[in-house]
């Protein structure tokens, strides 16, 4: 999905998901945050922070966190709602046209991004991300799971592609999986 697109659903609304009031997305940030395992991450990346209201929470998780949003208004209450977290910096990064300069990347957080992307941009990110990442680094995926018309792809053939990478002889490792009611929580390592 372009830009644009963004710009116009929080220009219609200032929270369109509820990630600030919502009780499913507070759940689901709870199991978002449990299923990692590491106490600390040095260097992660979260794409698609919108309004940082799982960024706060990861914040907590990571000795440096880059969190990038596509549109510009959530990017800035996101930086305002972590102004206190000096471990966070935010960028506007559209991806799969530009990525992160660190090569360094323990941890990846992919969540309720990945539907957005067409098959051919998913394989952009993917490659992207992999040759961003450290050997052991972890790539954790949240997606909803029941159909959106208007999107590329849905929540389970995201975890499907990254999945089918996570062969014996793939570049992933699956470490961890849940299917809830309505979204998906996969772990994956680098191997």
């Amino acid at each position: 999905m372009p830009p644009p697109y963004f710009e116009k659903v929080y220009q219609a609304n200032a929270d369109p998901w509820h990630f600030e009031t919502s009780p499913y997305e507070h759940a689901k940030y709870a199991n978002t945050l449990a299923a990692l395992p590491r106490p600390l991450y040095g260097q992660a990346f979260e794409v698609g922070c919108s309004l940082g209201v799982l960024t706060e929470q990861l914040a907590l998780r990571c000795e440096h966190l880059l969190a990038v949003d596509v549109a510009l208004e959530p990017l800035q209450r996101a930086q305002a709602r972590c102004a206190h977290l000096p471990q966070v910096v935010f960028e506007q990064m559209f991806l799969p046209v530009a990525f992160p300069r660190q090569h360094n990347l323990d941890l990846v957080v992919l969540s309720e991004v990945g539907y957005y992307w067409d098959l051919a941009d998913l394989t952009r990110v993917a490659d992207g991300l992999l040759a961003r990442m450290v050997a052991g680094g972890q790539l954790l995926l949240v997606h909803w799971t029941p159909l959106v018309p208007d999107y590329p792809l849905t929540g389970d053939e995201v975890h499907a592609f990254f999945l089918h990478l996570a062969t014996p002889q793939g570049p992933w490792q699956h470490l961890h999986g849940e299917r809830h009611a309505t979204y998906r929580l996969d772990l994956l390592e680098k191997r």
